[in-house]
């Protein structure tokens, strides 16, 4: 068994570092707070939790030291990326090329930019806005690095999460998920009955698990094993019949009022930049993945399953909010 270090402990840090530790293996993660604050700290005795700045290269230096991979789940403010991502970026490649350890980084599907069709890893990333922009300018260093023999580096890319711990990070989060399990109306960003993918949150730290520790993964990015694309309504409705319950009246947020109520709030203001990630039709092709590994997305009727009990006991007050299964 190995060390493994992961820098960010929301969702997919903290699934990821359950997986690995039901595993066998020992895991240190690194955050600003450590295991301190609002988040309590994950409850396995294989989990070590440190505070580290993600952008402190010496920091993370030493905190990886040993560590076979290096896993970066950081998530820095929505509306900061053009300024927190690229020092966390190169802390990180500079972290994995000092101790050896292969880079693992967690990313999204911002920088392929608006397509007609389902995205693939072959697309160029061709993003105009700024957030794509900057995840592709991430991964382009990265491939860089790795191609001239300084670091192993491999990334995970995957649409909307949703899933056990998945709180304001994602739409079907708590904004959400409260509502519908009491059947009150839900209120939902863009076009409701655009097809859009759902990416179930333990199939990604999943991935993150495998591309860590294959070899076949190294130098290129992959689609975390995503199940066929459904509408934010249809997804509703298949939650309410997972919950028993009957399906409340769905309503779309008109963009007007996102950008009237964006002039007070700097996340709000960023989201005309992914404006067609919710408008149109917004489809992951995970073949890639599953023909290279043989994993599969979990199916989506268990998958809801799960999402709905995880929710049903952090709603009574016995969810333990920083373990995940997976």
């Amino acid at each position: 068994m190995a060390l493994h270090v992961i820098v960010g402990k929301g969702p997919v840090g903290s699934t990821t570092a359950t997986q690995l530790a039901d595993r066998g293996h020992t895991v240190r993660i690194l955050s600003r707070s450590g295991g301190s604050t609002a988040q309590p700290p994950i409850a396995h005795p294989s989990i070590e939790q440190l505070a580290v700045d993600a952008a402190d290269e010496r920091a993370l230096t030493a905190a990886a030291d040993g560590a076979a991979v290096l896993y970066n789940c950081a998530n820095p403010l929505y509306h900061r990326w053009a300024t927190d991502w690229p020092p966390i970026a190169t802390a990180l490649l500079g972290a994995a090329e000092r101790t050896g350890a292969v880079l693992v980084t967690m990313s999204n599907l911002y920088g392929y930019g608006p397509v007609d069709g389902p995205l693939t890893e072959s697309l160029p990333l061709a993003a105009p806005g700024t957030k794509g922009k900057v995840r592709a300018g991430m991964w382009r260093e990265a491939l860089t690095r790795h191609e001239a023999g300084r670091v192993r580096v491999t990334e995970a890319r995957a649409s909307d999460f949703f899933g056990p711990e998945v709180l304001s990070g994602g739409q079907f989060g708590d904004r959400v998920m409260p509502r519908m399990l009491a059947g009150r109306p839900v209120q939902l960003l863009g076009r409701a009955d655009a097809p859009h993918s759902w990416t179930y949150i333990p199939d990604v730290a999943r991935a993150l698990v495998r591309l860590g520790t294959d070899e076949r993964a190294w130098g290129r990015a992959w689609h975390v094993p995503t199940e066929p694309p459904l509408s934010a309504r249809d997804l509703v409705a298949r939650l309410a019949r997972a919950a028993g319950v009957d399906q409340p009246t769905v309503r779309s947020l008109p963009w007007v009022v996102i950008r009237t109520l964006g002039v007070f709030s700097p996340l709000l203001r960023e989201l005309e930049e992914v404006r067609y990630q919710h408008d149109r039709p917004f489809v992951l092709d995970s073949t890639a993945y599953t023909a290279t590994f043989g994993e599969h997305a979990t199916p989506f009727d268990q998958a809801l399953a799960e999402t709905v009990a995880w929710w049903r006991r952090r709603l009574a007050g016995s969810a333990p909010d920083r373990v995940t299964r997976g």
